[in-house]
């Protein structure tokens, strides 16, 4: 376990307690001594991740007016932070979305297939790029994949033009016809990452007999700790204390929520009321998902198309759905426009802690490429042309940051697919209905 006697902490390490396992962070201790210092580094861990935002976006306030992010759009201003490791894509189309509809829009944004058009339970779609790369990179972790999601409760039956709603609840698909279901419950997803699961009944017991996951490991950690160098012990100790915020912030859901039953009184318990509040967990949860290794692969829905959620807390009261079918009045458009820039600055700040979290020679960042986006360009005719596409990612991707990528006439999505692949090692000749690869957006970088 340290570095005076050759032997190395395997990079699998977990440690184990009553009801829970707790996978650690890449260490220093677990680079072989004859390596340690040697000129070549530790292969960094590819990672994919996928954030899906519905209903397209105000097109003339999201791109860049130039070739750089030097001057950001409205509402991509928060990315100015992390703009080196972000670059904005234009003119990709999912051709197979349309005759267009909110619901082709969610199904085929990963899987860019053309969704079977059924009410019934004979649905069918494609395999779509995460749950092919969760094939590959995936078999190594203690979660082949993790599919997140904001909405708590599924629809069923037919919710848009005589689309099965099964198309709206799930952006990832193992098979042309198995879908799989996103978790949007912090606490089921936190026990899912650390814990060995159970009923509702006996996660809440089990919470009464300790006050923290963490306590279960104490034993684990203090032998841990007489072995590691400063270093280690340093980044333990930050990867700890981040799971305990998870969980304390988890934990005061689940008091507020107690403590407000008329409120919350469809409210599953353990889940923020403030929006914002629970995107920043969930994705605070994807960042210890990928510090912990437990997946490399992670696809988030920060809410299903059709939907008609409401953002007071930036000012806007109206449903999301109705606003972006705004008839061009300016005052909706507007309105929808704060939308799209509150949903990237949730996710500008899960890159900028990605950015902050060291491993290896580098950051979480830099050791992923995450696909952020939408299905529908232009969502007042249904359009699914000029998609708003963010591509984030650090340096040992071989991704150019800082720059806005314009295509001069629409190219297949699944292009962009087809070479996130190739980014992870699966070497694909294609994938759904591209005609080539975006190396354009990428730099040549040993795999």
């Amino acid at each position: 376990m340290n570095v005076i006697t050759q032997k190395a902490l395997p990079r699998r390490t977990f440690l184990r307690g009553v009801g829970a396992t707790l996978a650690l962070p890449l260490l220093d201790a677990m680079i072989p001594a004859s390596t340690a210092w040697a000129k070549t580094p530790l292969k960094p861990v590819r990672r994919l991740g996928f954030v899906f935002m519905p209903m397209g976006c105000d097109q003339s306030r999201w791109f860049p007016p130039g070739d750089t992010l030097d001057e950001l759009s409205p509402i991509l201003a928060s990315l100015a932070p992390v703009k080196e490791q972000v670059s904005v894509v234009s003119n990709m189309e999912l051709l197979s979305a349309y005759p267009g509809s909110h619901a082709t829009s969610n199904s085929s944004f990963l899987s860019a297939a053309k969704a079977k058009l059924t009410e019934s339970t004979d649905y069918y779609l494609g395999t779509t790029v995460d749950q092919v790369a969760a094939k590959h990179i995936g078999q190594a972790t203690q979660l082949p994949s993790l599919e997140l999601a904001m909405d708590l409760l599924q629809v069923v039956g037919q919710c848009d033009n005589g689309y099965a709603c099964v198309y709206q609840n799930n952006l990832s698909w193992s098979s042309p016809t198995t879908p799989l279901p996103a978790e949007a419950h912090p606490r089921i997803v936190f026990e899912s990452l650390f814990g060995e699961g159970g009923t509702i009944a006996e996660r809440r017991a089990a919470l009464r007999k300790k006050a923290s996951l963490l306590d279960a490991f104490t034993d684990d950690l203090s032998r841990l700790q007489r072995n590691l160098g400063p270093g280690d012990r340093a980044k333990v100790g930050q990867y700890l204390d981040t799971v305990r915020e998870v969980e304390r912030r988890i934990q005061k859901a689940e008091v507020d929520a107690a403590d407000h039953p008329v409120r919350d009184l469809e409210r599953p318990v353990g889940v923020p009321a403030a929006y914002a509040d629970h995107a920043r967990l969930m994705f605070d949860l994807q960042v210890l998902a990928m510090q912990g290794d437990v997946t490399r692969v992670i696809t988030f829905q920060l809410a299903r198309e059709t939907s008609n959620r409401t953002y007071p807390e930036i000012g806007v009261p109206d449903p999301h759905h109705p606003l972006s079918h705004h008839g061009n009045d300016p005052a909706k458009i507007e309105r929808m426009s704060k939308i799209n820039a509150f949903h990237v600055s949730l996710f500008a700040e899960y890159l900028a802690k990605l950015k902050a979290t060291p491993e290896g020679e580098g950051t979480l960042l830099d050791h992923s490429l995450i696909l952020y986006g939408s299905g529908i360009g232009n969502p007042n005719i249904h359009d699914h042309s000029n998609l708003p596409i963010i591509l984030a990612g650090g340096k040992s991707t071989g991704l150019k940051g800082n720059r806005h990528i314009k295509y001069a006439k629409p190219t297949p999505l699944a292009n962009l697919h087809l070479t996130l692949l190739d980014k992870v090692g699966v070497n694909l000749d294609q994938f759904a209905d591209s005609n080539g690869k975006a190396n354009e957006v990428f730099e040549p970088v040993a795999i």
